[in-house]
């Protein structure tokens, strides 16, 4: 008996590993930087930035759809403007000297486990200003490289490295 309940505790706790490949800016975030960098404007960089899953992918000048408000879903933070939390251009926490143009995560990124219905197929993350749902400005987007279905049970997570974007591509 002790066999069949740690498969069912196996099934019901899945984690789901996502991966995707470089971000993308929007035209938002195009427009700050821009803005920033020949205008003499602030960045408007946020402090904090909040991973979204979207089963609609958003493109340069759309939302896309978010997974639903519900389920378990709430986007997740990571801090902005700190070298501990994204990767140096070359890799590791000092600041960028490397040839690549990419960040990515420093830390693990977990989503809270799918309660009560399945949130669809995720097919791709985004970058957002604002942890609440439905609110703030999308700054980056990409596809996630073997979108999953999510369902109740599973956690949706980013390993160290996975979740990456790229200023030059």
């Amino acid at each position: 008996m002790k066999p069949i309940k740690q498969l069912l505790a196996a099934i019901l706790l899945s984690v789901v590993a996502l991966t995707a490949s470089a971000g993308a800016f929007t035209d938002f975030a195009e427009n700050k930087l821009i803005d920033y960098l020949f205008r003499g404007q602030a960045s408007g960089a946020p402090s904090t930035w909040y991973v979204a899953l979207y089963t609609t992918c958003p493109t340069e000048s759309s939302a896309g759809t978010e997974v639903t408000n519900a389920n378990g879903y709430a986007r997740v933070s990571v801090g902005a403007n700190a070298l501990t939390n994204w990767a140096a251009t070359q890799g590791g926490t000092s600041a960028s000297t490397g040839t690549t143009g990419t960040t990515s995560n420093l830390a693990v990124i977990n989503f809270a486990t799918v309660t009560t219905s399945s949130w669809g197929t995720v097919n791709c993350y985004g970058l957002v200003d604002s942890g609440t749902y439905g609110a703030g400005n999308l700054w980056v987007y990409s596809a996630i490289t073997s979108p999953p279905t999510l369902t109740v049970g599973a956690t949706a997570s980013f390993a160290i490295g996975t979740l990456t974007v790229q200023v030059d591509n």
